[in-house]
């Protein structure tokens, strides 16, 4: 599936620290390895992290989840840097979005384009959010992808794990950072 480290990308999803804090100390340390993983393979890191517009513009009351979310990802709210521990380098891409697929209101798919990207590896936070919703865009746009299970978090533990199992090995290929780090390797 993968074509080269030229043509791919890691995506880090929403992992900024007022999303990130019920992750487990393993979640941090796989992606921390991801993301050195792709720094010294030549991998370009885009990290896409999630603010929303002051007041209702741009989220409809419709939009049940966003809705409920709108306080705490409101532009301006606390805990919406990137986590500390997993702070981007100045080589790294920091993207926006305004919803839950990293394709939405961030100019990620034009900024895959310029840089020839054929294949995606995504990591973060949440799995039946971010995750999901980006995979899916993602294969519809018939990328290439890799979904890493152990850099993926979800306060619903059975819901990450039937989406590891079940629906992400149906459009990507689905491994442990470590394997993937190691897959770079040869």
């Amino acid at each position: 599936m993968n074509t080269g480290v030229a043509e791919t990308a890691l995506l880090v999803l929403d992992a900024q620290t007022t999303i990130v804090e019920p992750a487990p100390e393993s979640f941090f340390t796989s992606m921390r390895h991801a993301v050195d993983a792709a720094h010294e393979a030549g991998i370009q890191v885009i990290f896409i992290r999630v603010e929303l517009r002051p007041g209702h513009a741009g989220v409809s009351p419709r939009n049940k989840r966003l809705t409920r979310l709108q306080p705490a990802l409101q532009q301006g709210a606390p805990g919406l840097e990137i986590h500390p521990s997993l702070e981007p380098e100045d080589r790294d891409i920091v993207l926006t979005k305004q919803r839950v697929s990293s394709f939405v209101g961030s100019g990620l798919d034009v900024v895959l384009s310029s840089l020839g990207v054929t294949d995606l590896v995504l990591a973060g936070v949440s799995t039946s959010t971010a995750v999901l919703g980006t995979a899916m865009a993602a294969a519809d746009m018939d990328f290439g992808l890799h979904v890493l299970s152990d850099a993926c978090f979800d306060t619903r533990t059975d819901t990450h794990d039937r989406l590891i199992e079940d629906v992400f090995p149906a459009m990507a290929t689905v491994l442990s950072a470590e394997e993937w780090a190691s897959s770079l390797a040869h």
